[in-house]
């Protein structure tokens, strides 16, 4: 055996001494910050000062939605059970706003007492790693936030995010709870459910491997495109809040027309009005 086979041997075995030794410890303080994004590749958290988020009240047309989430979240910032979240429907309609917006609102109440990690989509297949990460930190409860989730034909991450949710061996921590936001009710296309229902031996059984993702989510919220009296209420209210003075029915007008040029009545359409409007105004908010 020469020199050189016998270095590679040594190096495999400082490998496989090092693969079960104990994961590396994240090297931040948990209590710096109440929001912190996932970094898949480092594996750690990166702290968030100043989370974005609108107050609570600006969600006008939310409240059937806004109440149930933020009793859920209530329940367990206080220690006590909750469920999983999915908030679904149409888009612009606040959905990852009023996460965040929950988010802030519970701690005003309730100081320090949750923390919002965010997750994106395609680092799902790193959750596992990340919730061995949050076991170890009980002193606080933590709400994992992916924003858009979303499967297609060929991705099979969802079946790592089943097992996470509800089916794996250890289980999600009681001081851990998933809330995402999907365009999607079942987080599949249509046409890849319905491929499914008509190719495979047994469709049903096809099907429900699909969709029973969704089944792990205890709170299935949904968002629908809003009419125009409630996209006039959500302008109203902005207008309200950051003392843009006009004349209602002129502003109503324009809101009007932005909208109608966009295609599209919804929150966020409603926002991007406002933000053009203080700017008119010679305004920032």
């Amino acid at each position: 055996m020469t020199t050189q086979d016998e270095l590679r041997i040594f190096q495999r075995i400082a490998q496989a001494i090092e693969r079960l030794g104990p994961a590396p410890e994240a090297k931040i303080d948990i209590k710096s910050a109440n929001a912190y994004t996932w970094n898949a590749e480092t594996k750690d958290l990166i702290p968030v000062p100043e989370p974005h988020s609108v107050d609570l009240k600006l969600l006008v047309g939310l409240e059937d939605v806004s109440d149930t989430l933020l009793a859920n979240t209530l329940q367990f910032a206080k220690g006590y059970s909750a469920n999983n979240a999915l908030l679904w429907g149409a888009r612009g309609m606040g959905k990852s706003s009023l996460v965040k917006s929950i988010h802030a609102h519970v701690n005003k109440q309730i100081p320090n007492s949750l923390v919002l990690v965010e997750i994106h989509r395609e680092d799902i297949k790193t959750m596992p790693q990340l919730l061995h990460l949050l076991r170890g930190w009980v002193i606080r409860r933590f709400i994992l936030f992916c924003d858009d989730l979303s499967f297609d034909e060929s991705d099979s991450t969802y079946k790592s995010l089943k097992a996470v949710l509800e089916g794996g061996i250890e289980g999600r921590p009681d001081h851990v709870l998933f809330y995402a936001t999907s365009n999607r009710r079942h987080l599949m296309p249509r046409d890849m459910i319905e491929n499914e229902r008509s190719t495979a031996i047994n469709p049903s059984e096809a099907v429900e491997e699909k969709i029973s993702l969704s089944d792990r989510f205890g709170l299935w919220l949904g968002f629908h495109s809003c009419t125009q009296q409630t996209y006039l209420e959500i302008v109203d209210s902005y207008i309200r809040h950051y003392h843009l003075a006009a004349d209602p029915a002129a502003l109503h007008q324009q809101a009007l027309q932005w909208a109608a040029a966009r295609g599209n009545r919804s929150g966020r359409v409603a926002w991007q009005f406002i933000q053009d409007l203080a700017g008119k105004m010679g305004k920032r908010i």
